[in-house]
């Protein structure tokens, strides 16, 4: 089993003509492998200076990131290695891929530069992982991004991610710029291969009800703090801080929202928008 401690994290940012900004105060959780964690809060919660801090792309100010009991280097192989178990699904579908590189390539890089699979077992992979999401491989391997729907896109996104076969993935807001009507089908996705592939899942949300129905966890950000963290249903049917109510109040009702939706809603294979 693998897993990521977030210990004590501080960051404070030095903004010209402002002072220092706190943007996470004294954050720490644990994240393991086969378990999500749903991360809520508004925005400037924080939410996005946590995942940049996983990823390595920020320094935290204090407080330690541990692999398995090890902190996280910070430059050579054993970074290379670390980013190699935990793999990231931007927001943006729109802009997390490269518009001039067909989806064969975006599948095929990662799959090279951490040797995933022997060259001549290459192609095969790629589909293998196209179908994993639920894509049609011949009708979308030789494509560009921008020739895909925003859900195929993220699909492609997804794949991605998995091709390097970690153990954590960090997904950032992973559906709030698609279409309302594909959001479940790509949610459900990611909780399907989070139970398949027994991956550590960081769900990062501003929606209440996609965080109880998709994580294990709720921890609720607030100005960099954590004001509430426990087990899903007892952080949204019970919440002990006036701002997981106030978030609670201004979300849609969770039953009905997954009702509307109907119980067995998924994303047909390859017919994503």
């Amino acid at each position: 089993m693998t897993t990521l401690e977030f210990s004590h994290v501080s960051k404070v940012y030095n903004v010209r003509g402002a002072g220092q900004l706190k943007a996470l105060d004294d954050v720490s959780f644990t994240l393991t492998s086969g378990r999500t964690i749903g991360l809520v809060g508004q925005s400037g919660s924080g939410k996005s200076t946590i995942a940049k801090i996983l990823t390595q792309l920020e320094a935290p100010t204090s407080g330690e990131v541990r692999l398995d009991g090890t902190p996280i280097p910070r430059r050579g192989r054993g970074l290379r290695a670390y980013r190699q178990q935990l793999r990231m699904v931007f927001q943006d579908p729109f802009a997390s891929l490269n518009p001039y590189h067909s989806i064969r390539y975006h599948l095929e890089r990662p799959l090279r530069l951490d040797d995933v699979v022997p060259r001549a077992e290459t192609e095969a992979e790629v589909r293998r992982l196209l179908e994993r999401v639920r894509l049609d491989a011949d009708a979308v391997i030789d494509r560009r991004p921008h020739e895909l729907s925003g859900g195929q896109r993220q699909r492609v996104a997804i794949a991605r991610a998995l091709a390097s076969r970690p153990s954590l993935l960090v997904a950032d807001e992973p559906v709030s710029m698609l279409d309302v009507s594909i959001r479940l089908g790509v949610l459900n996705l990611l909780a399907e291969l989070q139970r398949e592939e027994g991956l550590g899942v960081l769900y990062i949300t501003h929606d209440l009800a996609t965080a109880r129905h998709f994580s294990d966890e709720i921890m609720v950000l607030n100005q960099g703090r954590v004001v509430e963290h426990g087990d899903a249903d007892a952080v949204i049917l019970d919440p002990q801080d006036p701002y997981t109510r106030e978030l609670r109040a201004a979300s849609p009702d969770p039953e009905a929202h997954f009702a509307a939706a109907g119980p067995h809603s998924t994303a047909p294979q390859g017919g994503t928008r």
